[in-house]
């Protein structure tokens, strides 16, 4: 089955690329890969919500705004690689959460980016990942989402 099937039997669509807010490409194309900016939980161009993880934002919700970040990250690397079924691999995911001082489950929330891909693409979708917590992220979200895909 095709990641574009998958995704449909998931019942979601690619979001439209969001358009950047800084001097900044939504994702670059070079040689077999392909690189993205941070995406943030962005829905119909709102953003989901605001605050620290641990602090007014619980872990379940970061885990879900992680997983529509992770959804506009592929629609960025979809765009530039000729389309969701161009990608072969995702290698590498970056999730930095906006964390209250003693929170410590960055990881957990990364789990709603990472099943996400691994859902859509199937083995494909396995990658390494790095969870960082942040004191703070653009326009105050929650959770940023980067990945490098390889394309085939």
């Amino acid at each position: 089955m095709s990641a574009t099937q998958r995704l449909a039997e998931l019942g979601l669509t690619l979001p439209p690329v969001a358009a950047p807010v800084a001097a900044y490409v939504p994702a670059v194309r070079t040689g077999s890969y392909v690189y993205t900016s941070g995406q943030l939980p962005l829905v119909d161009g709102k953003l989901q919500g605001t605050g620290k993880v641990g602090d007014g934002v619980s872990p379940d919700e970061a885990a879900a705004f992680a997983r529509s970040a992770a959804l506009n990250a592929l629609a960025a690397a979809a765009s530039v690689a000729g389309g969701l079924d161009s990608i072969a691999r995702i290698v590498k995911v970056t999730c930095f959460v906006a964390s209250a001082p003693a929170f410590t489950g960055q990881a957990q929330v990364a789990n709603g980016a990472s099943e996400l891909l691994i859902e859509v693409l199937g083995e494909a979708g396995r990658h390494t990942r790095s969870a960082v917590g942040m004191a703070v992220l653009p326009l105050d979200a929650p959770v940023e989402v980067e990945l490098i895909a390889e394309v085939a």
